[in-house]
């Protein structure tokens, strides 16, 4: 390394400009705090053309990005173009084979790669750091891997993805369908053409499967998660919820159990006035149970231009001052294999909407059922006949129940559908007494 830190940048997108605008901006500032200048010495994009507001001209251009990555004239290659596998993948395994260290935001590669990818850099003796591939600009994975070091974790969850908190605050907030506010989020530049790894719950996923291996030192698997998003997140849910007081949000949560860790993604209802039922819009938030901490939470912007770019430059500066910390916490040959639970470890509450048939004994039918389940109910609301022709012979019933397990209410709601006591499929939702 020569008397500056000098980085190549591959992908100069929203996150790749934000970096270039923090260098820019407290270029002065980074030296004092690198202990060295940060130089960006090369850079790679799809496009030599597009103007990204800084002048380019004297930084050297690469085609690829592998180049990038193996070009002597860096010390840190920079990768922000995403996905887990193809350019990025193969860039980021040149950059460690060629002895460069790595900075990343790149959460699907470390959640399908992770491990091989920290296994190689300790072996060539160089960083893998990304703080931004977690959570935009919140320390998250600086708090787990630095922070509470003298803590075992034994929960974590949160609110992982902005543009799913962003479409249910608006859900609630001004009573519009899951359809209208979507396409207000992708006209506003919160969701893609295609939403679908968003609010199918597959990005939250993934950033989950990165923080339970550094919190439980386990391999990651993202495979392993039950996944469930919030495509089929009603109107009438977000009512229901807000009048049995309860907000609904979409949580990642990983739980440490005896018999292994369960990972699950799904959408919840959280109690009205709790800290992360008041993190609305596109924010995010975490929250880590440590065993002598206690309870942390950590919130602020998740996405974005500068957010996520201010991690990525402390992840450089953590690098200029010669910081080397495992990737995931711990040497990767004392990480742990993943090992999943029993299935009915879940337990909780729920919430229940069904479309009941307006008959006599129908709701004493349902209340039977419920009760050979061993389920009991905390609160139920019946709204009154629907408008619609189709469906003008039934009631709605929304109900709350105590703690029980996952398997019980399943069981439940099928007995219910085949015996013909209602009409659709029932809603469930699971509830989190945090």
């Amino acid at each position: 390394m020569t008397n500056a830190l000098r980085i190549g940048i591959a992908g100069l997108g929203t996150v790749g400009a934000g970096v270039l605008d923090i260098l820019k901006a407290h270029g002065r500032l980074v030296e004092a705090r690198a202990g060295m200048p940060v130089t960006v010495s090369g850079v790679s994009a799809r496009s030599r053309n597009k103007n990204r507001g800084h002048d380019l001209s004297a930084v050297t251009w690469h085609d690829s990005p592998v180049a990038l990555a193996t070009s002597p004239a860096i010390d840190v290659f920079v990768e922000l173009i995403g996905g887990d596998s193809g350019p990025a993948k193969d860039a980021v395994e040149a950059a460690i084979k060629a002895g460069k260290h790595v900075v990343t935001a790149n959460k699907a590669l470390l959640a399908h790669h992770g491990a091989a990818l920290a296994k190689a850099a300790e072996k060539a003796n160089v960083a893998l750091n990304f703080e931004a591939a977690v959570a935009g600009g919140i320390p998250v994975i600086k708090t787990l891997r630095e922070g509470l070091v003298g803590n075992a974790p034994r929960k974590l969850f949160g609110i992982l993805n902005g543009t799913c908190n962003y479409i249910l605050t608006k859900m609630g907030s001004e009573g519009r369908s899951f359809a209208d506010v979507l396409k207000e989020a992708q006209a506003l530049g919160y969701a893609e053409a295609d939403p679908t790894f968003d609010v199918g719950g597959f990005d939250t996923a993934h950033k989950l499967a990165i923080l339970a291996s550094l919190a439980f030192g386990m391999e990651v698997n993202v495979k392993e998660i039950a996944i469930e998003g919030i495509t089929g997140i009603t109107l009438d849910d977000i009512r229901n919820a807000s009048e049995m007081g309860y907000k609904i949000k979409l949580l990642g949560v990983a739980v440490r159990h005896e018999q292994g860790v369960e990972q699950r993604v799904h959408p919840t209802l959280v109690r009205k006035g709790s800290p992360l039922a008041d993190t609305d819009g596109v924010f995010n938030a975490v929250v880590i149970k440590g065993d002598f901490v206690g309870d942390l939470m950590l919130e602020g912007r998740g996405a974005g231009s500068h957010p996520t770019a201010s991690a990525v430059v402390a992840d450089i500066v953590d690098i200029a001052r010669g910081d080397r910390r495992p990737a995931f916490g711990v040497p990767s040959a004392a990480m742990k294999p993943f090992k999943s639970p029993p299935l009915k470890a879940h337990e909780g509450g729920f919430y229940v909407a069904l479309q009941l048939r307006d008959k006599p004994g129908a709701v004493a039918a349902v209340a039977g059922i419920l009760a050979d389940e061993k389920i009991s109910i905390e609160s139920i609301v019946q709204r009154g006949r629907p408008v619609a022709e189709e469906v003008r012979d039934t009631a709605q019933f929304t109900l709350i129940t105590h703690d029980t397990l996952e398997a019980s209410i399943r069981k439940a709601i099928a007995r219910i559908e085949k015996d013909g006591h209602v009409t659709g499929h029932p809603r469930v939702i699971r509830i989190e007494r945090f």
